[in-house]
């Protein structure tokens, strides 16, 4: 699998994957009507490291994105967000983007990495915690999900040191 610095050009190529995720309102607290322009904003944005992951094929199967959690004087804290192709699941994407954005975070000067809400129920919980990350705490009924109602939002840490 390569994993790449993404371009402009691969938005058309992340859009539908990154769409299906988000309005299906189970792993991100973004608005799952979100227009494909704020989505491209969103994701990315000028300020962002945004990396794709592409099988053998070329085919897009994941992004990630790497940016500082906080400005001034804690900007060397980063938060990322991570997408694979729901068609791609359990094939090891998620970890080598993972992988991948963790040596680039640390290649970038950053100490540390911080999710801000990741929906307790979401699978990729169990790829956190095995890449070192520890919950901090969880903001308990945070999330309206569509199947398993309110459920907390996790705020995981881990040190890049």
């Amino acid at each position: 699998m390569l994993i790449r610095e993404a371009a402009a050009a691969d938005w058309p190529r992340i859009w539908p994957f990154w769409h299906r995720i988000v309005a299906a309102g189970e792993t991100y607290a973004w608005d799952p009507g979100t227009s494909e322009d704020d989505a491209r904003a969103l994701w990315m944005s000028p300020a962002k490291r945004v990396y794709v992951a592409e099988d053998p094929a070329g085919d897009v199967v994941g992004s990630a994105c790497l940016t500082p959690n906080y400005g001034g004087p804690a900007a060397r804290v980063a938060n990322a967000g991570f997408m694979v192709d729901p068609d791609h699941a359990c094939q090891g994407v998620g970890r080598a983007l993972a992988e991948h954005v963790l040596a680039e975070a640390r290649t970038h000067g950053y100490r540390a990495m911080v999710f801000n809400a990741v929906v307790e129920t979401n699978p990729a919980v169990g790829l956190w915690t095995s890449l070192g990350f520890t919950i901090l705490g969880t903001v308990p009924q945070a999330y309206d999900h569509p199947r398993h109602g309110r459920v907390g939002l996790h705020i995981m840490y881990r040190s890049l040191e």
